[in-house]
């Protein structure tokens, strides 16, 4: 019996064994650690959880009435209006512009953020729920130079276009030579080269940067212009000897369609009949045309002028130079007698007041308080690069030189890539 068992035990032990022999072991596949997706940022806000609402501001539309819309309460509104000031006031809201509602997603009614988008790289971000609060940001980019040149034969915007410019750049490049090229009486077959900026956002082209050279001819004459930096001031525009291109004033005080009156000490009056002096330059515009002022300076007189000048302002540019605006529809808001006011700012909108024919602008110069030619003006010009820092500023802008076809001197080390240089020229 014994034996038996034995025999038994033995041969379970060798089936056993020979299935073992036989067993083949897979290895356990290892598992792939898992990976969270990235959440979905935007406006510096995880949205992963929340809805977003698209929409444009419409005319005379406020963000008050918005936000009442969409259930946010009198009381925060009126706090949120009293502490964006220090970011960005919601009084500066225009029509047209982008907006984005952010709601929670379990909570359709609940308004989280107002998002509005300031320019195309640029908002403010208005926090709706907990702590009222706001803050400005921008979107990620990258800054690349673009180089155009071009013949003008109908206008500077229609050439620019054919070179596949952004609608702005002609502006800009007006802009840039407002003091000293009349855009007016540019002729067929001038010519133009711009070195810019182009702003890109995940390879989207997203804006216009600045103009960082360019060289406009008109009458076979150059005109250079170099954005830089100087003594940390704003960047600003200098030619190739560093004298600056802004002056004192502005050749014009608005955009207009055409001349319609000049400087004259015998003109008959298109009302009275009467021969009498006109000290002023007549600009056609349409009514309501933005007219802003030539220089810096201080609002001396602000009323109207019974003698046939209807709505009229006077600025006192410094000692020597006064300016006068007539027959004005109506002046900008916060312009007063006593307001100081910067070169370009806004002061009022052209009209047909007093004694007109129709919508003009009359701008008067007064130099040490006699009436001269605006158009004959020699204008006085803002501070030149100053000759011990003649050196740095050919340095920063030699590369630019190039590219716009003007030699550089031998003396000055010019930089392998022009780009290098661009975050100096801000």
């Amino acid at each position: 019996m014994k034996l038996r068992v034995v025999l038994v035990g033995l041969a379970v032990l060798a089936v056993c064994s020979c299935n073992r022999r036989n067993v083949r072991v897979e290895p356990v596949a290892e598992t792939e650690p898992s990976v969270l997706p990235e959440p979905d940022i935007r406006w510096g806000i995880c949205v992963d959880s929340l809805d977003i609402t698209d929409g444009v501001i419409g005319r005379n539309e406020m963000l008050s009435g918005i936000l009442s819309d969409i259930g946010v309460s009198a009381q925060t509104i009126h706090f949120l209006d009293r502490r964006s000031d220090s970011t960005w006031s919601v009084r500066k809201i225009q029509a047209g512009k982008p907006y984005h509602i952010v709601r929670d997603r379990d909570s359709i009614a609940t308004a989280r953020y107002f998002v509005y988008d300031i320019n195309r790289t640029d908002y403010v971000v208005y926090s709706l729920t907990d702590s009222i609060y706001s803050y400005l940001g921008s979107i990620p980019t990258d800054t690349v130079l673009n180089f155009i040149s071009g013949s003008i034969q109908t206008s500077l915007w229609n050439a620019m276009m054919e070179q596949g410019a952004e609608p702005g750049l002609a502006g800009m490049l007006a802009d840039v030579y407002s003091w000293t090229i009349d855009f007016f009486g540019i002729q067929k077959n001038d010519s133009f080269c711009v070195c810019y900026e182009e702003i890109y956002s995940d390879s989207v082209r997203v804006a216009t940067g600045n103009i960082l050279a360019s060289n406009f001819i008109t009458s076979g004459n150059s005109h250079y212009a170099f954005r830089y930096r100087y003594e940390d001031e704003r960047g600003e525009y200098f030619d190739e000897n560093g004298n600056s291109l802004r002056r004192a004033f502005l050749k014009a005080p608005l955009n207009y369609s055409r001349i319609s009156s000049r400087f004259s000490n015998a003109r008959v009056h298109p009302i009275t009949k009467v021969v009498r002096a006109h000290h002023g330059v007549d600009y056609a515009a349409p009514s309501g045309t933005p007219v802003y002022s030539v220089g810096d300076g201080v609002v001396i007189t602000k009323g109207w002028d019974s003698k046939g000048g209807g709505n009229y302002l006077k600025i006192k540019h410094n000692s020597t130079y006064t300016t006068e605006y007539m027959h004005l529809r109506g002046f900008a808001s916060g312009i007063n007698q006593g307001t100081h006011v910067s070169q370009g700012q806004l002061i009022g909108y052209v009209g047909a007041t007093g004694m007109a024919t129709g919508p003009h602008l009359d701008y008067r110069v007064f130099k040490d308080g006699t009436a001269i030619d605006p158009l004959s003006m020699d204008l006085p010009a803002v501070e030149p690069i100053k000759p011990e820092d003649m050196p740095r500023y050919l340095g920063a802008v030699s590369g630019y030189m190039k590219m716009v076809g003007l030699s550089v001197p031998d003396t000055v080390i010019v930089a392998a890539n022009p780009a290098d240089s661009i975050n100096s020229q801000q």
